[in-house]
Order: C-alpha cells, then sequence, then structure tokens
C-alpha cells in the first residue's frame, strides 16, 4: 500500500472521524452540557468551588512492580513506540535501547523528556516506518518490539482490519524480516483473536514471518499487580526452536479478584498454587490513596483519548465502565492536567476526579515518567500503551528463553 502524505498525516494525527448522526434535540443535550461544564471548569479554575476531595497521595508505586535488572547484553528497537509502555518496560528488564520510531509528534516528545540518552525517530518525517530501508541495523538488534495501531482491530476503531488504513503490520513485519532479530514481540487488542481476523492472523502475521516460531497468549494486566482490567493479546517468536522452547508464558505476579483463566491454559495452570502466596493487586481507591468506602475494585480498561470521533479528555470506555466507575465513585471524565486541578473542580457527583498522574499510576506508569502534550494527547499516549509492568515481565521471559537457548 503507498501512502500519500495526506493518508500519513491522517495516521499520526489519528483524525479518521465520521460525522455523528445525531438530532437538533441531541445535539443541544450535548451543547448544554458541554457549555455547563465550561463554566464550571472556570470557576474551579478561580478557586471559586470548594475542595470535595484533598489532594491524594497515591499508596501504589509501580516501580515496585519491575525493579531494574542489572544488563543482559540484549539490544531492542522500538517501533509504533507511543507513550512508551513497551520501552520502559524493556528498559527495567536490563536491555540496552537501540532506537525508537514513533509517527506521533507528541509521544516522541515524551520518550526524549525520560530519555534524552535514547535515539528517538519520531514526527511524519524521521519516525514514518513506512520509509526506513532498515539495512543498517541488520546484525545489531536482538529483539524488536512494538504495537501496531490496534484501532484497525479494535470495537472503538470499527474493525476494518486490514481495510483500514492504520494496520501497519506489514511494516512491522517487513521490519523483522529485513533485520532478522533473535526475537520478536508485538501487543494489539484482544480483539485480533476473534473469529473475525482469524484469517488475517495467519495469513498476513504468522504466514509472513516463516523464520519465526511464533506463540500467541493473551495477558491481563490486573494479574502483575496493575489496578485494571486490561486483557491484550502478544505475539513472542523466537528464530531458533531451542530459543522458542525456553520460552514460557509470563505466570501471575499478583492475585486479584477479577483474574480469570484465559483460553491458554498454561498462562494460569499454576493458579492454585499461587492463590495464597501472591499478593493482590490492589483496587483503585487504595492505589490512588483515597478513602476507604468500603467498597474497591478494579479499574475498568482506560480507554486512548485518540481513538474515536473527538479528542476527550474522558477514559471511559463503555456503558459497564460507567457504571463501575460510579461503584468505585471515581469520575472518569473531565481529567485534569495535575492533582491540584481535580482536587479543585469537583465532578457533579462529588465523586473523585482524576488526574493525568492517576490514569498513568493505573496503567502502570510511575511517577517519575512525564508525558508532554495537551491532557487529551496524555490520556492518548497513555491509554494506546503496553502497561509496563506486563511489558516488563514479557521481557524478562524473553531475556531467560535467549540465554538458555545458547
Amino acid at each position: 500500500m503507498i501512502l500519500t502524505m495526506s493518508t500519513k498525516h491522517n495516521i499520526y494525527k489519528n483524525t479518521s472521524r465520521k460525522e455523528y448522526n445525531l438530532t437538533t434535540e441531541q445535539r443541544d443535550i450535548y451543547r448544554k452540557i458541554s457549555q455547563e461544564s465550561f463554566w464550571l471548569k472556570k470557576c474551579a479554575e478561580q478557586g471559586l468551588l470548594s475542595r470535595v476531595h484533598s489532594i491524594n497521595t497515591p499508596q501504589l508505586d509501580p516501580n515496585d512492580l519491575m525493579p531494574p535488572l542489572k544488563s543482559n547484553n540484549l539490544t531492542t528497537l522500538s517501533l509504533f513506540s507511543g507513550g512508551g509502555g513497551l520501552d520502559l518496560g524493556f528498559d527495567k528488564a536490563g536491555y540496552t535501547h537501540q532506537g525508537s520510531y514513533e509517527i506521533i509528534p507528541i509521544c516522541g516528545e515524551t520518550l526524549k523528556n525520560n530519555r534524552p540518552n535514547w535515539t528517538i525517530h519520531s514526527g511524519p518525517e524521521k519516525g514514518d516506518v513506512t520509509q526506513i530501508k532498515w539495512i543498517d541495523k541488520i546484525g545489531s538488534i536482538d529483539v524488536i518490539h512494538g504495537g501496531p495501531p490496534c484501532q484497525p482491530f479494535s470495537i472503538a476503531g470499527r474493525q476494518e482490519g486490514q481495510n483500514d488504513e492504520r494496520n501497519m503490520w506489514s511494516e512491522f513485519i517487513r521490519a523483522v524480516n529485513i533485520i532478522k532479530p533473535k526475537s520478536l514481540v508485538a501487543e494489539n487488542v484482544l480483539g485480533l483473536l476473534s473469529p473475525k481476523f482469524r484469517g488475517f492472523v495467519q495469513e498476513q502475521i504468522l504466514d509472513k514471518l516463516p523464520d519465526y516460531h511464533i506463540l500467541m497468549f493473551e495477558l491481563n494486566a490486573a494479574n502483575f499487580g496493575v489496578p485494571q482490567i486490561r486483557r491484550r493479546v502478544f505475539f513472542v517468536g523466537f528464530r531458533t526452536l531451542a530459543d522458542f522452547k525456553h520460552f514460557k508464558i509470563p505466570q501471575p505476579t499478583h492475585i486479584s479478584s477479577e483474574l480469570e483463566r484465559t483460553r491458554f491454559d498454561n498462562v494460569c495452570s499454576t493458579y492454585d498454587l499461587f492463590e495464597n502466596t501472591l499478593p493482590k493487586t490492589m483496587g483503585v481507591r487504595k492505589a490512588l490513596g483515597l478513602p476507604d468506602i468500603g467498597y474497591d475494585s478494579l479499574a475498568p480498561t482506560l480507554r486512548s483519548a485518540f481513538t474515536g470521533k473527538r479528542n476527550t479528555t474522558s477514559v471511559l470506555n463503555s456503558t459497564a465502565g460507567q457504571k463501575a466507575w460510579g461503584h468505585i465513585e471515581i469520575w472518569p471524565n473531565g481529567v485534569q492536567a495535575n492533582r491540584d486541578k481535580a482536587s479543585a473542580f469537583p465532578a457533579k457527583n462529588e465523586h473523585f476526579r482524576l488526574s493525568v498522574q492517576d490514569c498513568a499510576l493505573l496503567q502502570g506508569f510511575p511517577e517519575d515518567w512525564y508525558f508532554a502534550g495537551a491532557v487529551y494527547q496524555v490520556l492518548g499516549q497513555i491509554g494506546n500503551s503496553v502497561a509496563p509492568p506486563v511489558a516488563y515481565q514479557v521481557a524478562k521471559a524473553v531475556a531467560l528463553a535467549l540465554s538458555l537457548g545458547l
């Protein structure tokens, strides 16, 4: 597929939107809600509203979920790097970063701010993987990892699959086939495992990587200490059969009430043994350091603000999610730029209002990982990212397999 500059612009700006089909009455309702929210926010900025909630001090530190490991002498190349979830997880697991490629400029700023010593290629000129030859990387990369855009396979992205211009699996595969790393790691939404895309997975992913032995499996971030129900599919491949045979799917490091047995039985094969010995994943309220209300639970899956018809400061993903947020008395809309602003802007129902730092923590990012951009851009980076503690466990498993396969 030949991408025009117009098409590329749509990809990195995520502006493939369609008109709303709303009645005049519906538009009036939304306009009224928007105006009310605007004036309430203005009052909050001027300190005219009473603070219902004090500024919270989180109890969860995601750094504890991924203690830094010494160098394993393995190099990584990151594609579709986004806000850095995979990059951070592999970094903490002892890999040496050799470069990140990301077409959205603000994501590149995030990566540069957090790791100024890394080589970051970002924006439509330098971060567009369709324009990279990869020849200079041959022989220097041990692991290629990335999350090809998930919108073509997600419900929110309309599941147009191969027909979606944002489908970049072919570019991930092209890089792997040219560079020929020892291993590959790719992550995507669970929708890719649906029967609708079974043919795509076989013909456009697995068959296109004939030199690799590949395992597909599902992981839930809640099983690794992240206080969020976030189920994703991973593809992990190895060039040699020996390395592949030594790879083990990461076992849960934490227990939560929502821990699920997946379709891959070996993921949780030792669940019964671990149930009474593993630490429990914190609920949202405990993780964020909120007062005990007699009920706590995991966060629903955080949505990306880059997904959908408009930029948004909401992390609400579904009607069911709205009920779940309501039960834990947290307001998932109108996320604020920092905790002070969130505290000064009480939600209409006096539920706790989230800040971008809170959302990042619920995704498994530590406080010292700074996201660049406006609120909707930060939420886009967070919601599109692999939860770093999950990436960390996958990275550890890959490194172990490569060391044993020698």
